[in-house]
């Protein structure tokens, strides 16, 4: 079965984990809960009037646990690495094999850096799908962004990532659109 490892657990790296965990991939999420989102208070997320971003990670974790996800809370990351077969993510109690990863770490580059992909100014080089100049990386959020932080555009950057993933291994463009039954 193909395998994603989520690095971050925000909207970005929940984000992706929802497509790729509701799509039929196994998914595991890394969070360490370091994410912006407990300073927030969302009024800007389209399709939210007003909501406490701890209350909305909340809602986010329990959504992508009911698809499944296998969540490694206050698992930190310590190192991700290429291997011959894919990607190994490296915590301090273990280690875990990946078909793909998907880097949603905020701001924190590091992960990105130690794995060698390219880099433009300070910020890591994504193609429009999120995927980094080594394949099968995506990177998320901040971390491909200079200054547009914003939760929604982090939600975004994972659900392209997690897109082309399933392209990927569909072997066509994928949509994910949901419909209800009675839809004409």
């Amino acid at each position: 079965m193909t395998t994603v490892g989520v690095v971050g657990g925000g909207p970005a790296g929940l984000s992706a984990a929802l497509f790729t965990a509701k799509n039929g991939l196994e998914t595991h999420v890394f969070d360490t809960d370091g994410t912006w989102m407990h300073k927030a208070h969302l009024f800007n997320y389209l399709g939210i009037e007003s909501e406490d971003g701890s209350a909305f990670m909340e809602t986010a974790r329990d959504q992508v646990d009911e698809f499944g996800v296998e969540r490694h809370q206050g698992a930190e990351v310590t190192a991700v690495e290429a291997t011959d077969d894919g990607f190994t993510v490296v915590t301090e109690d273990d280690d875990h094999e990946f078909d793909y990863v998907v880097l949603a770490t905020g701001a924190d580059r590091d992960l990105a850096e130690g794995l060698g992909v390219d880099f433009d100014d300070d910020v890591v080089d994504v193609d429009v799908t999120m995927e980094t100049s080594h394949d099968d990386v995506y990177a998320t959020g901040a971390m491909v962004r200079a200054e547009e932080w914003q939760a929604v555009i982090s939600a975004g950057d994972g659900a392209a990532a997690a897109l082309n993933i399933l392209s990927k291994e569909k072997g066509e463009h994928f949509h994910d659109f949901d419909t209800p039954a009675d839809a004409e």
